[in-house]
Order: structure tokens, then C-alpha cells, then sequence
């Protein structure tokens, strides 16, 4: 059985940058795109704060253009497949795809994180139609100008993305299921002190509202104490209530935090030799496609100094009589 110098695990803006600069040190790297290949970015209509198009990209289209420079300098695509279990324990590693195993001398991990959604009537079918999880990415479109919007979530996430989205909406109510923000004092202190933030206390999202309209016009709530419902009008939903890496079958295989993010020992590195990382599985805090792929860029740089070094023959000093 060959044993390939790299495979990277995972096809978003981490995976394929890692991909490009792999290739281009004739690496020949094998990629395996997972389920949704481009990652979550090809959910996005439009990316506007990614360097090099002014007048934006679909979300999409800058995959295929990333997949497209990565196979042209020699990378090989596994595509639609999934890594059910991997065994880093000893070396080469070894991974099963779809019932194959293929071994590796060095693996990037660029698996992402997904959205933690709400899970109510209307969310699904009004994603990025003024639903959307990321208010940096999508807070400036036209829509949003002069129109109420609405964050929900209490913590450190949602008071940055309420902060940021004051600047387009008319007003940001902020719809927290308890009584107080779980944030950080500074976070919500400043959030509440903002004129334009409303807090709703005590309140959930039963339901997004008007699919038949196909957009947003507004969200049912829920107090959780009174057990009361209303309507509030708004134009767009920000989700902000947390991502889910998905690390799930690296649990006993490298170090993972506490929130399920792949642990970074430096640069790169994980807490096993020889596997990297690289992307939204490892970053919690800025979580951009431009981060990822710098991220991705860090990670095959790491990958192919590992190689080299492990290539180089160790010569003994001998001492002379």
C-alpha cells in the first residue's frame, strides 16, 4: 500500500490553501473534501471582505477557484468523501475513507466548524435570506441599511455582532434567554451602554418569520417566564450563539479543548507529531475565510519542514582519539 506525504482533511478556504502550497512543494498531496466540499463558505451568497475582488465573490465560485489552483499545481481530490476514523497513534498514519484505508506520512486537519442553529420553523429556509451566522460577512449588504435587526445570543459573540451591526441597522435588538448577558463584563457593558442595542430579556426565537415572503420580515418570541409570544419586525436574524468543530472523530486522537477545538501547541502543530492543523476546527475567536487560509498556508509550510527534517539523515558525531 502507497503512503501518501500529505493528506489534508477538509475543502474550505484552510483545506484548499494548504492544497495549494503542498502541490507547489511537490508534495502531491491527496485532499478529501468531506460532505460539503468548499465548506461552509459555498452557503454564502456573496463574500465581500475577501482581499483581491473588490466587488466581491460568490461564495461558491471562490472554492471553485481555490480547488481549481490547487489541482492545477498537482493536488488529488477525494471528492464528497468522508474520514470515518483515523488511528495517529504510530506512523504512517492511517485514515479510513469510505471503507479504504490510506496512510500518510504528515495529515492537515482543515475539517471547520458548523453553526450551532436554533432549530425552529423558518430558519433553514430563510438562510441567506436574512438569516445568516455571521454579521462581519454579511452585516453591510444593502438589505440591512436602516432596518431593524436581530441578534440572538448572550455572550461575548453576540455583543461583538450586535456592536458591529449597529452600524448599518436602525436598531439591534439583542434576544437573550435570561435575565443578564453571560458575556464578558466588558463586552456587555458595552453592548448595553449602545444606544441602538435593545436587550430582550427572557426570550426565545419560536420561529422566523415570512417564508412565504421569501425573506425575513420579523421572528415570533417566546418569554420563557410569562410563557408570552409576540412578534418583533425585523429585516434580518444573526445567529449567534456558538460554532460546533467537527472534531468528533479526533477525540481520542489529538488534544482537544474544552469546546471540542483542536489544541494548538505552536504554529501549526497539535499534540501529535507530524499532524497539523489548520482552519475553524482550531480557531474560535476570528473564524474569516482569510484567517483559514493563512491558517492553511501556516499549516503545509509546517508540514513540509516536518518532512524535511524527517527525510534528513542524522549523522553521529564521532569523537576523535
Amino acid at each position: 500500500m502507497n503512503t501518501e506525504k500529505v493528506v489534508i482533511i477538509g475543502s474550505g478556504c484552510a483545506g484548499w490553501t494548504a492544497a495549494i502550497y503542498t502541490a507547489r512543494a511537490n508534495l502531491s498531496p491527496l485532499l478529501i473534501t468531506g460532505a460539503q466540499p468548499g465548506g461552509l463558505l459555498t452557503t454564502t451568497t456573496t463574500v465581500e471582505n475577501f482581499p483581491g475582488f473588490r466587488d466581491g465573490i460568490d461564495g461558491y465560485a471562490l472554492m471553485s477557484e481555490m480547488q481549481a489552483q490547487a489541482e492545477r499545481f498537482g493536488t488529488r481530490v477525494k471528492l464528497c468523501s468522508l474520514v470515518e476514523k483515523v488511528e495517529f497513534s504510530s506512523r504512517p498514519f492511517r485514515l479510513w475513507v469510505d471503507d479504504e484505508e490510506v496512510r500518510a506520512e504528515t495529515v492537515i486537519i482543515a475539517v471547520g466548524a458548523g453553526h450551532r442553529h436554533l432549530g425552529v420553523p423558518g430558519e433553514h429556509e430563510l438562510e441567506n435570506k436574512g438569516v445568516t451566522f455571521c454579521a462581519t460577512c454579511d452585516g453591510a449588504f444593502p438589505r440591512y441599511r436602516n432596518q431593524p435587526l436581530v441578534v440572538v445570543g448572550g455572550g461575548d459573540s453576540a455583543c461583538e455582532e450586535a456592536g458591529y451591526l449597529t452600524r448599518f441597522g436602525s436598531k439591534v435588538y439583542l434576544v437573550h434567554r435570561r435575565d443578564s448577558l453571560r458575556a464578558s463584563k466588558i463586552m456587555a457593558e458595552r453592548a448595553l451602554a449602545n444606544p441602538k442595542i435593545e436587550p430582550v430579556w427572557d426570550s426565545v426565537v419560536e420561529e422566523v418569520l415570512d417564508r412565504a415572503s421569501g425573506h425575513v420580515t420579523g421572528v415570533r418570541l417566546r418569554n420563557v417566564v410569562t410563557g408570552e409570544q409576540s412578534v418583533l419586525p425585523c429585516a434580518g436574524v444573526f445567529v449567534a450563539i456558538g460554532h460546533v468543530p467537527n472534531t468528533a472523530i479526533f477525540r481520542d486522537q489529538v488534544e482537544l479543548d474544552e469546546d471540542g477545538y483542536v489544541r494548538l501547541l505552536g504554529g501549526s502543530r497539535t499534540s501529535v507529531p507530524g499532524v497539523f492543523v489548520a482552519g475553524d476546527c482550531a480557531d474560535s475567536v476570528y473564524r474569516q475565510a482569510i484567517t483559514a487560509a493563512g491558517m492553511g498556508c501556516m499549516a503545509a509550510i509546517d508540514a513540509e519542514r516536518y518532512l524535511a527534517a524527517c527525510d534528513s539523515p542524522v549523522v553521529e558525531q564521532v569523537a576523535v582519539p
